[in-house]
């Protein structure tokens, strides 16, 4: 049977496409009014997307056709699909096949390689009813083609708070190991919340789009972690910095005047701490397995206005602290999820990402802060 599109969760909506459906993280009006390369590739990539139904088979079958972008020289690893089947992990499974479009980072040149469809099998579900959850992998782009069952599959309608998360390439998962293991992942799974995940690779930039995304959106909680691409794209100096974010709380603000609001500043990362951006791929690391990324800043620039992670910090919290008026929004430093002890212990491998181990942690962390105790989601 065709995927429905009622058992997709994490989305914006889904693209009927001649192979199946496409979900899209991003509506389609923010995809036609600002078609940038970049989100369009990030916002395809289903992270925290699930297909969630009810059935009592035996054999469950999940018909993908991946795209994934690849990198002659820097290659990272496949992406994966994980199923649950009544909470407890009963499958990973690494993609194989699939189109492959390669980008020579030495000269932006890409080649467009066709490959095959995959298949995801669970099997020896014992008798009975279960919840099915297939998380869909964070890191590439994928049509649902078809659903395969011995048995009827039914529409779950139970569902959790929901919670609605925004952020850079750490939200989005890189370096994480599986689609149910990005710190977002991680988090909501502990919390036994629903996720919307707008963790946009590349493009947590303060978008007004994302925020009127956020704004109308169903939402029981919603965070928002700004900084870190601001600082390695060194898209805006500090007096368009502050007001932009301003802005874009004032415009969720409009569609959710009390949900719980947790701001969150940069996780730790050495290379911005003091230096500004751009940032850039090493060009040194291209072809020995582990690229590595550099701030190509000046240090000593931020008297000219120009952003570190430390500035960002700085001034998130005193743009909190102006905002005390506002009971239900949050203020959480970045380095209390991840910071320098934990990068000691944890290093970023290519110095800017999280390592699978590190994911694990931030999202316990975040769970503990924000769904324990007197947490800010914690109704």
């Amino acid at each position: 049977m065709h995927v429905s599109p009622e058992l997709v969760r994490g989305v914006a909506e889904v693209e009927v496409t001649p192979r199946g459906l496409r979900p899209h993280r991003l509506p389609a009006w923010v995809r036609e009014q600002f078609p940038d390369g970049q989100l369009l590739s990030m916002e395809s990539q289903p992270s925290g997307v699930r297909v969630v139904f009810r059935t009592t088979a035996n054999v469950v079958e999940l018909v993908t056709h991946p795209t994934r972008i690849a990198y002659p020289g820097a290659e990272r690893p496949r992406g994966r699909i994980d199923v649950y089947a009544d909470g407890r992990l009963a499958v990973r499974d690494p993609l194989d096949g699939g189109d492959r479009i390669e980008v020579d980072l030495t000269t932006g040149q890409t080649t467009f390689h066709p490959g095959e469809a995959h298949t995801t099998t669970v099997s020896g579900l014992p008798p009975g009813r279960h919840r099915i959850e297939i998380w869909l992998p964070h890191n590439e782009t994928v049509e649902l083609t078809e659903l395969r069952a011995d048995a009827p599959i039914e529409p779950d309608d139970a569902t959790g708070p929901l919670w609605v998360h925004h952020g850079s390439s750490i939200s989005h998962g890189s370096n994480a190991l599986a689609p149910s293991e990005i710190w977002p992942a991680v988090a909501a799974r502990r919390a036994g919340v629903e996720l919307r995940n707008l963790g946009l690779g590349g493009s947590a930039l303060v978008d007004p789009f994302l925020a009127r995304v956020i704004r109308d959106a169903p939402a029981d909680y919603i965070s928002v972690k700004l900084g870190i691409n601001v600082v390695n794209l060194d898209a805006m100096r500090l007096r368009a910095f502050v007001p932009a974010v301003h802005g874009f709380l004032d415009t969720i603000r409009d569609g959710h005047p009390e949900v719980p609001l947790v701001l969150i500043s940069p996780l730790f990362c050495g290379v911005h701490e003091d230096t500004p951006g751009p940032g850039a791929i090493d060009p040194g690391s291209i072809g020995t397995g582990q690229v590595r990324f550099v701030a190509t800043g000046t240090p000593g620039d931020v008297a000219l206005g120009r952003l570190t992670l430390q500035v960002v910090r700085r001034e998130l919290r005193s743009l909190a602290d102006r905002r005390a008026a506002d009971k239900n929004l949050h203020y959480l430093d970045g380095t209390t999820l991840y910071g320098p002890a934990d990068a000691a212990e944890l290093p970023l491998p290519d110095g800017l990402h999280p390592s699978p181990e590190a994911h694990q942690r931030i999202g316990t962390r975040f769970a503990e802060y924000a769904f324990t105790g007197a947490g800010p989601f914690v109704r």
